[in-house]
């Protein structure tokens, strides 16, 4: 299964300093059938050093500052995007950014819980009723289109353990009391978008990109980044 987004004019993509949202950027410009436009934002862009390696020789990669838990960065970050991609508007979004604070029931905080409940389910909501407008745009363009990346369409970046039923056995394995509740918070939060936007003819989904040798994962995880996201974005992008 190969990836194309050849017929998808931007992508935009949260947490991409390092792990999986770097490797997403990696390997869109790596391919030939790539977005025209790829926005790769961060908090820190200045850090990034692979980052803004790979933008200095590729013309179509733009690096946004953004940090997801933070408004007035948000709306900064969207006069930005709308400056990049102009009246075709945005066509996908993906929201990668996210934490892990590793702990179990006797660790874990209310302020751990609130940070990660802050990031990985609250931002990806509103990131994206900030971006709502350039979505809507690119809809429009491809009016009577199939909902996907090629129209508009937002990916949220979940995980296996935001399921309610795999947790249980050896699923209940990993504690990460935070991290679950974040996780199937998203699903909900993705479920309840895909209804709001359908009428837009918005895609709205989630993935779940396998256990993955990233900081995140760990070195025991049986995925490479590049296995993930090769496999990931096929799917992405299949129509």
């Amino acid at each position: 299964m190969s990836v194309n987004f050849v017929k998808c004019n931007s992508v935009l993509i949260t947490g991409t300093s390092r792990g999986l949202g770097l490797q997403m950027v990696k390997h869109l410009v790596g391919i030939s059938e790539r977005p025209k436009k790829i926005i790769a934002t961060a908090r820190n862009p200045a850090t990034a050093q692979e980052l803004q390696q790979i933008a200095k020789s590729h013309a179509e990669v733009h690096i946004v500052p953004l940090d997801v838990v933070n408004d007035a960065s948000i709306e900064a970050a969207v006069q930005k995007v709308s400056s990049i991609v102009g009246p075709a508007g945005l066509n996908c979004l993906i929201n990668n950014a996210g934490i892990a604070i590793m702990s179990d029931l006797n660790s874990e905080t209310r302020d751990g819980m609130m940070k990660t409940f802050q990031c990985n389910t609250i931002s990806p909501l509103f990131i994206t009723k900030a971006f709502l407008p350039l979505l809507r745009a690119a809809a429009a363009v491809c009016d009577g289109g199939a909902m996907s990346v090629n129209r508009a369409a937002v990916i949220n970046m979940s995980s296996v353990l935001g399921s309610l039923q795999l947790n249980w056995g050896e699923g209940a394995a990993t504690k990460l009391h935070g991290y679950r509740v974040s996780k199937a918070g998203l699903n909900m939060v993705t479920r309840s978008l895909a209804v709001d936007l359908q009428p837009d003819g918005i895609l709205c989904t989630v993935v779940h990109p396998g256990w993955v040798q990233t900081d995140m994962g760990g070195k025991q995880a049986p995925l490479t980044p590049e296995e993930s996201i090769s496999s990931l974005l096929a799917v992405v992008s299949a129509e």
